[in-house]
C-alpha cells in the first residue's frame, strides 16, 4: 500500500495539480485505482457525468466484495460504517485469503492500517515529487501491478484455477462484446457464471451424498 501511494503521489505532482489532491482523494474516495484515474480526468476538466459513470463502471466490484467480507463480525455501528467505507481490494483479498478468525478489532485495525499506509504513501510521493527535477514514467503502472499480484496469490491452489480461467474467459467475451464497458459486463457474467457453478457443484454434492 505504502509503494503504491508513493507512485499516487508521484503521479499527483507530475499532473500538474497542488500537493494536497493527494491526501484529500485517498480519504473522500479511498479507491486506488479510480484515484489514478481521476487524476487524469481532474487534469482535462471531465464533465461531471463522464466523472459519475467511470466512478460506478470502476467501482461496481465493491457491490460483490460485500457477499464475503466478515463485516458482520464489527458490531459498533460507527466501526461498522468505516469498515464498510474502507473496503478495498486489498482489505477483501486479505480476508478472502483467511477467511476464518476475524474478529471486529483485527478487521477493523488492518482497515485502519491500510488507509494510513496508503495515505502516507501518498503524502510521501507529493514531498518526493515536489524535489525531483524530472517526471518519472509508468507511475501508472502502479496499480494494475498490484492486481496482478493478487490475482496470482488468490491462485496458488489447483482449486481456485477453474476461477482464474472462468473469470478471463468472461472478461474476454465482454472485451469483445462490450468494448465500451468490458469491465462491468465481465464482472456481471462472471457473477453469472459463478452462480450457475455454485448451483451445478451443491446439485453435485447432494447426488454423491
Amino acid at each position: 500500500m505504502f509503494p503504491l501511494g508513493l507512485a499516487f503521489g508521484l503521479l499527483v505532482i507530475q499532473a500538474g495539480l497542488e500537493w494536497w489532491v493527494a491526501p484529500a482523494l485517498s480519504i473522500a474516495v479511498y479507491a486506488g485505482s479510480l484515484e489514478f484515474l481521476l487524476v487524469s480526468l481532474i487534469v482535462v476538466s471531465a464533465p461531471l457525468l463522464t466523472v459519475a459513470v467511470t466512478t460506478l463502471l470502476v467501482n461496481f466490484r465493491h457491490v460483490f466484495y460485500a457477499f464475503t467480507f466478515p463485516l458482520k463480525v464489527v458490531r459498533n455501528p460507527i466501526a461498522k460504517l468505516y469498515s464498510a467505507y474502507s473496503l478495498t481490494d486489498e482489505a477483501f483479498a486479505i480476508t478472502a485469503a483467511k477467511p476464518d478468525g476475524w474478529t471486529a478489532w483485527r478487521l477493523v485495525s488492518m482497515q485502519i492500517a491500510l488507509q494510513i499506509y496508503w495515505v502516507g504513501g501518498g503524502l510521501a510521493g507529493v514531498l518526493i515529487g515536489s524535489l525531483l527535477p524530472a517526471g518519472i514514467e509508468g507511475l501508472d503502472f502502479a496499480l494494475c501491478a498490484l492486481f496482478i499480484t493478487l490475482t496470482l496469490d488468490a491462485s496458488r491452489t489447483k482449486k481456485e484455477v477453474p476461477s482464474l480461467l472462468l473469470a478471463a474467459s468472461c472478461y474476454a467475451f465482454a472485451a469483445v462484446a462490450f468494448p465500451q464497458a468490458a469491465m462491468f459486463a465481465g464482472l456481471l457474467l462472471f457473477v453469472a457464471v459463478l452462480i450457475i457453478r455454485y448451483v451445478i457443484e451443491r446439485a453435485r454434492g447432494k447426488a454423491n451424498a
